[in-house]
């Protein structure tokens, strides 16, 4: 049986936008970028809601191969603005200070993406940003997307260039050295430990200009629903179907739009997740029925016309031929094999 998609980490379409922004700026099309991703040709256009964290990976690499570009990466860090990080761009907008705003990135930037995460440390006088990717096998181009914006950002917000901090990346040097120095003030060291940022810990208690501190209650509060609305969602959209479905399947109300009803969706709603996870309801029914099938046959007391019936078949027949697509046998020699493993 077809496996669903296991990875559910995500990008929001405002965070892709600088991509297809730095691509489209060289020549090339969403459309181009979705193909060479091996992605339908219109997953890019319109911009979706959002998109799987490899395939945004998987399109920095490929925008860099099209564009003829070595340093891609940070020119989509260039790109980026306040609405990129969307709710959790707002929040940092609220902050008080800089280090409010290094709090609130650890905190609430899996709001924009998984990609990775932030952490900051304290050595006397000195900060160290850095920067875990959740993908080190990603080209460089990741990383430096993901510094460069936060460098554009953060020059934004203090409302004046920063003073050049140590960077550091894990990545060997490509390109001109000019280009770095041109976006982060300094040419960052290469080949090292970690991904990070060092600087001057007085920075922490800079203020952000224009800084509407009366959101931010308002702003953390939406913030901590969407928090907790994705631990839900994390438990992945094919999961809370397949619990949907062993709960219901003995009443025969397995069909997507009753499925639907129980997860308070619409059908179309629930379709789309499912393909956004990788999945279909067909898939997540099947592998289902399959996982309760086998737990069925090892009790001797339940006959495969009892099993079907469990299982919402009208006949056995379509049970039977149904298992021997997900097994590659029937389902009475499978249970004589369980039988002999006992």
């Amino acid at each position: 049986m077809p496996a669903v998609r296991t990875d559910t980490r995500r990008v929001t379409g405002s965070y892709l936008q600088p991509l297809l922004e730095a691509a489209q700026a060289r020549g090339v099309s969403a459309r181009q970028l979705a193909l060479a991703a091996n992605m339908p040709a219109d997953a890019l256009g319109p911009l979706p809601d959002s998109l799987a964290a490899d395939d945004y990976v998987r399109l920095l690499a490929v925008g860099a191969q099209l564009a003829d570009d070595p340093h891609f990466g940070l020119h989509v860090g260039e790109r980026v603005k306040l609405g990129t990080y969307s709710v959790y761009g707002l929040i940092l907008l609220s902050c008080k200070d800089f280090g409010q705003v290094f709090q609130q990135t650890m905190r609430y930037e899996q709001l924009a993406h998984d990609l990775g995460g932030s952490k900051l440390a304290l050595d006397g006088a000195q900060a160290q940003y850095q920067w875990i990717s959740n993908y080190p096998s990603a080209s460089r181009h990741l990383v430096e997307s993901v510094f460069a914006g936060i460098r554009v950002f953060s020059t934004w917000l203090a409302g004046m260039a920063l003073p050049s901090s140590k960077m550091q990346f894990t990545h060997a040097m490509e390109g001109s050295a000019a280009e770095y120095e041109r976006i982060f003030g300094a040419l960052p060291l290469f080949d090292e430990p970690v991904n990070a940022a060092h600087f001057d810990a007085q920075l922490l208690a800079w203020p952000v200009p224009n800084a509407d501190v009366g959101l931010y209650p308002v702003l953390q509060q939406h913030a901590e629903t969407l928090l907790k609305e994705r631990a839900r969602s994390d438990q992945g959209i094919a999961a809370q179907v397949h619990a949907a479905i062993i709960k219901n399947l003995a009443h025969d109300r397995v069909r997507l739009s009753s499925i639907a009803d129980e997860l308070n969706l619409s059908p179309r709603t629930l379709q789309r997740k499912l393909n956004e996870a990788g999945a279909s309801f067909q898939q997540v029914l099947d592998q289902a029925r399959f996982a309760l099938a086998t737990d069925y046959l090892r009790q001797d007391t339940l006959s495969l016309v009892d099993i079907a019936f469990l299982l919402g078949y009208q006949e056995q027949s379509a049970f039977t031929h149904a298992f021997k697509e997900w097994a590659g046998v029937n389902p009475g020699a499978w249970r004589e094999g369980a039988q002999c493993r006992l």
